[in-house]
């Protein structure tokens, strides 16, 4: 039988003590429940990820059925990248993944979406800085430009994981993703809080056609109906 509460690593990193455990869902007691914590703090749950699959969905639907590359940053329990592979146009997918356990959790198949991105040959996961792998002038030096970059790390783009990421949030920051994609190329940002306008037109100025999406969905761990929010910018249409 299923412990309760299963802690199935444990370790520190840059950002924190990070934690993933494995827990019984009194609604659904033989389906385990994932959850990730960063210092105490809640930071994903494998109960709560339509919002992480709608950031996929959203932004490879702007592509219609062109073949293309997809560049995601951030792994997390893996519900985007997986999501992403649905696409049967999806040629070539690399997953930047800053911490380690986290990528380690994937390879030891600790994950429940493990083995579907490990199976598939399209996938790729990179063990590095998003930011950095993004960086104005850096798409030489790491594998040259893509039609689709998904961004699910920070909380939003105005509560950031760590203080240096809030360089990306600017005019310059947001100019490197536009240097890394190929014309009609699609980013795509999820936010777990609306953003703000501000962010919005900001995007603006560096990609077109700016789109902000409510993703509406039963929180189990509040009791109610809760929202995260998808924005994709970019394409022709």
């Amino acid at each position: 039988m299923m412990k309760s509460i299963e802690e199935l690593d444990c370790r520190e990193t840059p950002l924190g003590e990070l934690v993933l455990r494995r827990r019984r869902s009194p609604s659904a007691p033989d389906e385990p429940v994932y959850e990730v914590k960063l210092d105490n703090e809640m930071l994903m749950s494998s109960t709560v990820n339509a919002s992480e699959r709608a950031l996929a969905s959203l932004a490879l639907d702007r592509r219609g059925d062109e073949p293309c590359d997809v560049l995601v940053g951030g792994l997390g329990l893996g519900y985007t990248t997986a999501a992403a592979l649905e696409f049967a146009c999806v040629r070539r997918l690399v997953v930047v993944e800053l911490l380690t356990p986290v990528i380690d959790w994937h390879l030891s198949r600790l994950v429940p979406t493990a083995s579907a991105l490990l199976d598939d040959p399209r996938c790729t996961f990179v063990e590095g800085d998003f930011f950095k792998h993004v960086a104005p002038g850096a798409s030489a030096e790491h594998g040259g430009c893509y039609d689709v970059i998904l961004l699910d790390i920070d909380h939003s783009p105005e509560s950031w994981l760590q203080p240096r990421h809030g360089g990306f949030y600017t005019a310059g920051g947001l100019g490197g993703i536009s240097e890394h994609l190929r014309p009609s190329g699609v980013f795509g940002i999820w936010s777990a809080s609306e953003p703000s306008l501000r962010f919005l037109d900001l995007l603006g100025s560096v990609l077109p056609d700016v789109r902000s999406h409510e993703i509406s969905f039963f929180n189990p761990h509040v009791g109610e109906t809760d929202s995260n929010w998808v924005v994709v910018a970019g394409g022709t249409r």
